[in-house]
């Protein structure tokens, strides 16, 4: 049976819009039963404007939203109905499989962590991030790589590395068809003994793990090579490094635009290295690669960048899809069941 998506059509940067858009455009080409969360009449107005099968859409009404600016805690308190809160609610009782949203990001957590539950032996859920890197990864050659925890936790422990490590890992494995994807820890040297306690405790035992393809350490240089496949870190230093690359990023895709409006000689050398700027171009889209997962709840969530146009809202949803019919939560909590975990007796 197709999955059942339910997106939060609010609380992002450009509107219902682009979020109507994509799901109007995927029904027409994918199976996928789709559920627009938010104002109906702003839904409806934006639908009547494509085409679309209306048997994969359905729309349903939400009073309110969280807007990018708001305190999601305080905002979710004193909101009745908002768009992600009934889109979680929708989930919870059965009515769809995968979240969508492109909204505030500490409010899809929250509301996420609200009405879903963890994964047998999770203890902290982890947002996880796609970043561009510069090595390709899995059959399908993909141009990216995956770290978590990016900002759902502030500080975590031993036992949430290796258990973000296994997340991570299952889910590079549905989404980039990679077997068995290469898995680090994120530190400040190589040497296994290098890091917080933290990262030193969870090392050894990821060493042991028959399952994870663990490959020891990496340092901040190794992130845009591409050398592996997960990177695992906590949430507070996963938020620095990801705003980072997405700075990073934004100043060479400015300089690549600006050059176009230099004189004629920077023009004519524009020309001729047209084909690897336009390589540059499509490794920095990150509209090319969706959302990102929040992982370690047993519902699927995957959240869109704030700035989500067309082409990133439907890769979002394809993929949240993707991760459904791939039975990503039902392979965690299998990875997580055969694990040893008598090295954390205490914590288990």
């Amino acid at each position: 049976m197709a999955a059942t998506v339910v997106i939060d059509a609010m609380g992002n940067d450009h509107g219902v819009e682009p979020i109507v858009r994509a799901v109007a455009s995927l029904s027409l080409q994918r199976r996928i039963n789709m559920i627009l969360v938010g104002d109906a009449k702003a839904i409806t107005e934006s639908l009547m404007k494509t085409p679309y099968d209306p048997s994969f859409v359905q729309i349903q009404p939400a009073d309110s939203f969280v807007s990018m600016a708001e305190k999601p805690a305080v905002a979710l308190k004193e909101k009745a109905n908002t768009s992600i809160g009934i889109a979680c609610e929708l989930i919870a009782e059965g009515k769809g499989d995968a979240l969508v949203s492109a909204g505030n990001t500490g409010a899809v957590i929250l509301s996420a962590s609200k009405n879903f539950k963890c994964i047998a032996r999770v203890k902290k859920a982890g947002l996880a991030a796609v970043y561009p890197t510069e090595q390709t990864h899995g059959p399908k050659k993909d141009p990216f790589a995956l770290i978590l925890d990016v900002g759902a936790t502030l500080h975590v422990r031993s036992y949430d590395l290796v258990v973000f490590a296994l997340m991570g890992s299952v889910y590079a494995q549905i989404i980039s068809f990679n077997k068995s994807p290469k898995v680090a820890l994120l530190s400040n040297g190589n040497e296994e003994q290098k890091g917080a306690p933290e990262v030193v405790e969870a090392h050894q035992v990821l060493k042991k793990v028959r399952d994870i393809h663990f490959v020891g350490n990496v340092e901040g240089m190794d992130i845009p090579k591409g050398s592996v496949d997960v990177i695992v870190c906590e949430g507070f230093m996963g938020n620095v490094v990801i705003k980072m690359l997405e700075g990073f990023f934004d100043v060479v895709r400015n300089i690549t635009n600006d050059i176009q409006s230099k004189k004629l000689l920077w023009r004519v050398g524009m020309a001729m290295i047209s084909d690897r700027l336009d390589q540059i171009h499509n490794l920095i889209d990150w509209e090319e690669y969706g959302g990102a997962p929040l992982l370690g709840l047993d519902r699927v969530v995957i959240k869109a960048h704030g700035r989500s146009g067309q082409k990133a809202i439907e890769n979002s949803i394809k993929v949240a899809a993707k991760a459904v019919e791939g039975q990503l939560i039902q392979k965690i909590e299998k990875g997580l069941a055969q694990l040893d975990w008598s090295a954390f007796e205490k914590e288990t």
